[in-house]
């Protein structure tokens, strides 16, 4: 950021219109248009896989233990983030806090690429979950039809795997059940 410019403020990220999504990323406002199609099935269809995993207790179908949110707010710092799908654990975090926003770094997030956002969300905002200690990261490409699965090791970003197509995958930190790739991919 140039230094001559000032740093943008919550009350900037207000005034962005509500069919936007805003975020402050290392004092730059970012404002990005709501997600096109494949994005939004990407999202829609590993919230639905993963709802197992946000169920109060472990049942039959599936280990519970977690909150799982589309499209939280984040605030760390004078940065606020807005991941596609965060989860905490229970045990880290044992009640949904009555804020619009969370101060406390999920466990895992999941950033889903459009075109248009792809490089802040590879570049800037894993580095800010990284210093923040958010443990896993997903990356999703609709369109070139990968999932990226990450984990942090002494501060930085390993990726255990890429996984693509039409596969059914295990994936840390939910690997207790299969996810179908394909559900993910408006072509498949």
């Amino acid at each position: 950021m140039d230094p001559a410019r000032r740093r943008a403020t919550y009350d900037d990220l207000l005034k962005v219109p509500d069919h936007m999504v805003a975020e402050i990323v290392d004092g730059e406002l970012y404002a990005s248009p709501r997600p096109a199609s494949p994005h939004a099935l990407a999202c829609s269809a590993l919230g639905q896989d993963l709802g197992p995993f946000s169920r109060r207790r472990g049942t039959p179908s599936g280990p519970g233990g977690w909150w799982i949110l589309f499209e939280p707010e984040l605030h760390f710092g004078r940065n606020v983030l807005v991941p596609d799908l965060a989860g905490w654990r229970r045990t880290r975090m044992p009640r949904m806090p009555e804020t619009a926003y969370f101060p406390l770094a999920p466990d895992w997030v999941c950033e889903v690429l459009s075109p248009s956002t792809a490089s802040l969300d590879r570049a800037k905002k894993l580095a800010i979950y990284a210093r923040e200690g958010v443990a896993h990261a997903w990356v999703v490409d609709p369109l070139a039809g990968t999932l990226e699965v990450l984990r942090l090791e002494n501060g930085r970003w390993t990726i255990l795997a890429t996984h693509f197509g039409t596969e059914v995958v295990r994936a840390e930190p939910f690997a207790d059940i299969d996810l179908e790739l394909a559900a993910l991919w408006a072509d498949a």
